[in-house]
């Protein structure tokens, strides 16, 4: 009874984990949207929330570096860490907020569905997945991977018409939170970036917990070196002093959330899954941010729903889940094979008479 019910929370908890992530995460882009709406820089907003999500994890830091005894911190760990801030923080979330400020939410959430079928392709060339031409869950993998970019595609360059307009009624503008064409184009490239910046982040972010398994001391140390190295870059492109001042509540809302939820919380969790699941699992559960995405977008920010989104979040969608669904036959098919040498080894004798 108690190993079915450890068995249970083992599969439970990483799935509620992972859920209220992507929850999490669409509110915080949403929010991040409508607080750039409101003149806050995209990269002042980046540095503002992970210095302040960084501040909130010190404590807990100290406190497990207290009572625990850690690995040491070599030159090649803190080098990765180093890497990961770079690429999870600086680099991700600068093209990501920038992406969203020219195009919307819902954009990001549905281009977000490419992060499974780039993780795959990393996860491949990494070695942290098997590809065999010949068996069919491998071709159901590399055809769903394929479906997916072109469906990104799609995303990208075919807005199409507006399905329906907002129920807030807003009819003299397209869009209160979307820009013209043309950034709408520059914004899915960037969050497109943004996707295969997040799959890589997986693979390595995994790489480096097996390594060196200390979640908390890993989660810190990153989010500290992408917090200087972000601050760094802003000063660098933002000349103007003025940006650094916060002037509206919906500002202040939008970073203290962003610190809470995505530096504290979200960093922590999906590292904690990554290091329980792998970085395939955790970035399967990207499409339920799409159907979030729609719903917070047109309720509360005036999003217009177009063509080009719907058909190519569909084609992602297709894609993802016959990913997903040759990685499911594939862990089955070894399950089975496990069970089948078990079996076999049981009622074959020790000793031939």
């Amino acid at each position: 009874m108690g190993g079915g019910m450890n068995s249970f929370m083992e599969k439970a908890l990483p799935f509620a984990a992972m859920v209220m992530v992507e929850c999490g995460e669409v509110s915080m882009i949403t929010l991040g949207k409508a607080a750039m709406n409101d003149g806050l820089s995209n990269l002042v907003y980046v540095v503002y929330y992970n210095a302040l999500g960084t501040i909130i994890l010190l404590p807990n830091f100290i406190i497990h570096s207290c009572r625990n005894s850690r690995p040491p911190l070599t030159s090649s760990v803190l080098l990765k860490l180093f890497g990961l801030g770079l690429l999870g923080i600086c680099l991700l979330q600068v093209c990501a907020y920038a992406g969203i400020n020219y195009s919307s939410p819902t954009l990001a959430a549905a281009l977000g569905n490419l992060i499974p079928a780039f993780t795959f392709l990393f996860s491949i060339i990494f070695r942290m997945e098997k590809f065999d031409v010949r068996k069919s869950t491998s071709q159901a993998k590399a055809l769903g991977t394929i479906v997916a970019i072109t469906g990104a595609f799609v995303m990208t360059f075919y807005q199409g018409p507006a399905l329906f307009k907002t129920i807030l009624g807003y009819d003299s503008h397209r869009n209160l939170l979307s820009s013209q064409e043309s950034n709408w184009i520059l914004g899915a490239l960037l969050i497109t970036i943004t996707c295969i910046c997040s799959s890589s982040w997986n693979v390595f972010q995994t790489a480096t917990v097996k390594e060196y398994p200390d979640e908390v001391t890993v989660v810190f140390l990153f989010c500290c070196f992408g917090t200087i190295q972000s601050a760094i870059f802003t000063i660098l492109l933002e000349r103007n002093t003025g940006v650094w001042i916060l002037d509206t509540r919906t500002e202040w809302v939008s970073i203290v959330f962003a610190a809470i939820f995505g530096t504290a919380i979200r960093s922590s969790v999906i590292t904690w899954c990554l290091c329980k699941k792998g970085p395939v699992y955790v970035s399967m559960f990207k499409p339920i941010s799409m159907v979030i995405a729609v719903i917070m977008g047109i309720m509360f920010l005036g999003d217009v729903l177009h063509l080009g989104s719907v058909i190519g979040a569909v084609v992602i969608g297709l894609g993802v889940y016959t990913v997903l669904w040759g990685q499911a036959k594939e862990s089955k098919l070894a399950v089975d094979n496990i069970s089948s040498l078990e079996s076999s080894t049981e009622t074959t004798p020790l000793i031939k008479k």
